[in-house]
């Protein structure tokens, strides 16, 4: 029986050499693992850093397999938007390892083959798979399933990665909401996962703790280098570690809709990766996907198929 001051997670992880920390949906979802990627670094430990990349990948980039390369500070891309590229050279300024690797946009057949070469390359024995939200947990038949496609498919290639350490970890309760999640059943999904035996646990990132310091540095960072398309997430995240409240203003992006910044915004709720997987009822479905575009034929048909979905739920209180 474990103790009140015993990580779950981190204890999972106690034993790895190398782990990897992954974007699971694409954009700046790297950012959601920064401050788990910087808590786990140890003497005699690497830590790595990955994310399913919605940027433009330059075939000059030092690729280590066909749908996964390393970026760097330097690396050739889009100055607009580079959500990789920008994150190495916040790395770099701190004097960090700054190597970001980035996974092409696919379907999961082909997300998979880059995670296997990844892991060969980086002899990676635990991975940890960062959600920024909560819609990762969507098991396919509530009434809104956020934005899936790409956290699903992510999740579908980590759970066939031969690696003996698999997690996920997702922060941002509540940013789903504008696209359409019920937190109600998010809340009954992790019920059941603690049921199961697959919830590790719930826990803050402090504002005043190194890495709540890093990463609200690191967003504060990225909303200046990609001004055109601040990562509404992240600023979330961010306002909630400072202890910011309510209807927070701090992109334009958010100017038709009511922000609800909240702390609940600045926990991690972490999982076994495969408990997580079992429940998702079309994940299966996907092993066979090569491109995004077979992702998103795959969920609208098992959607189709169902007679009816988990209703949402208000919160009672």
């Amino acid at each position: 029986m474990r103790s009140l001051n015993d990580n779950p997670l981190f204890h999972r992880l106690d034993g790895a050499r190398s782990v990897l920390v992954a974007g699971a949906g694409g954009g700046f979802d790297i950012y959601a693992g920064l401050p788990l990627a910087l808590a786990l670094r140890r003497p005699g430990r690497s830590v790595h850093l990955a994310n399913l990349s919605f940027a433009r990948l330059d075939p000059g980039l030092d690729w280590i397999g066909p749908d996964v390369a390393a970026v760097g500070p330097d690396s050739p891309g889009d100055d607009r938007y580079f959500p990789e590229r920008t994150l190495a050279r916040w790395l770099a300024d701190q004097g960090l390892p700054p190597t970001v690797h980035a996974l092409r946009r696919e379907g999961a057949r082909r997300v998979g083959a880059g995670y296997r070469a990844l892991a060969a390359h980086l002899d990676i024995d635990a991975v940890v798979l960062a959600d920024g939200g909560t819609d990762i947990l969507m098991r396919g038949d509530e009434a809104g399933l956020g934005t899936p496609e790409e956290d699903i498919t992510s999740l579908a290639a980590v759970a066939a990665l031969d690696v003996p350490v698999k997690t996920l970890a997702c922060i941002g309760f509540g940013v789903d909401a504008y696209h359409g999640v019920s937190h109600s059943l998010f809340l009954e999904n992790v019920a059941a996962l603690e049921r199961e035996g697959g919830h590790l646990g719930v826990f803050s990132v402090p504002r005043d703790s190194a890495e709540g310091a890093a990463y609200l540095a690191a967003v504060e960072h990225a909303s200046g280098h990609t001004p055109q398309r601040p990562s509404i997430v992240n600023g979330s995240i961010a306002a909630a570690v400072r202890g910011e409240f309510g209807d927070v203003r701090f992109t334009r992006r958010t100017g038709n809709g009511e922000l609800f910044i909240n702390p609940l915004m600045s926990l991690y709720f972490a999982f076994d990766l495969a408990a997580v997987a079992r429940r998702c009822l079309y994940l299966d479905l996907l092993a066979s996907t090569d491109t995004f575009a077979e992702v998103q034929a795959v969920i609208e048909s098992f959607r189709y198929g169902l007679d009816g979905y988990r209703p949402r739920r208000a919160f009672p209180h």
